[in-house]
């Protein structure tokens, strides 16, 4: 079976949890990081050399990064399907896995972090109004594209779709920020929230 290392409250988790219910697969979730500790054991460095988390078991196989899993599971139990099977398909879904880790995932958590995890007083506030306007930024060119595709591959739901949404719903999640309109968007997460694994492992409390 399946184990999947890590918190349900942490985003990159959250992605994986998510693919596996769209692939119905069964899989066994142990807690680490943070208050859980295991993930800066030496046998957990040694499968996971960043002592982050999540991180896969499949087998003898392991696996850590959160998108390079969704790849693998997408991959291996559902080739053809939100794995695209034709190669600009596949493209199209992954150039937005990349450009969520390239553009995306360092405004927000940064600003989450600030917001969900650190007390009042010790808050980077310069900081945190930088990277909301980068994060702005960076959704209302999401938004843009999503105007013209039902998803963010195209017209069909697809792996590209998990890391993206996830962290799209942690941001409009956050209150005391503001947002410039993004209606395509909210259109898609709205879309998103209709399937029950994105409801189960991502519309969650923020944490």
């Amino acid at each position: 079976m399946l184990k999947v290392w890590g918190r349900v409250n942490s985003v990159n988790v959250q992605k994986v949890l998510w693919c596996a219910g769209e692939l119905a697969l069964e899989y066994e979730r142990i807690d680490a990081g943070l208050q859980f500790g295991n993930n800066k054991e030496p046998w957990y460095l040694a499968l996971n050399p960043n002592g982050r988390v999540p991180l896969l078991q499949d087998g003898e196989f392991t696996l850590w990064e959160s998108n390079s899993i969704v790849r693998y599971l997408c991959a291996t139990y559902d080739r053809g399907g939100l794995y695209p099977a034709e190669p600009r398909r596949r493209a199209s879904a992954e150039k937005w896995m990349d450009w969520q880790l390239s553009t995306l995932a360092r405004p927000v958590s940064l600003v989450f972090q600030n917001l969900v995890r650190t007390a009042p007083g010790e808050r980077d506030l310069a900081g945190v109004a930088a990277c909301t306007a980068e994060a702005n930024a960076a959704f209302t060119v999401l938004d843009r594209h999503l105007a013209a595709a039902r998803f963010v591959g195209g017209n069909e739901f697809s792996m590209g779709d998990i890391p993206v949404g996830a962290l799209a719903h942690r941001w409009l999640a956050l209150g005391g920020i503001e947002r410039p309109a993004l209606p395509s968007l909210e259109r898609w997460l709205a879309e998103l929230g209709g399937r029950a694994p994105f409801r189960e492992h991502v519309l969650v409390a923020l944490s």
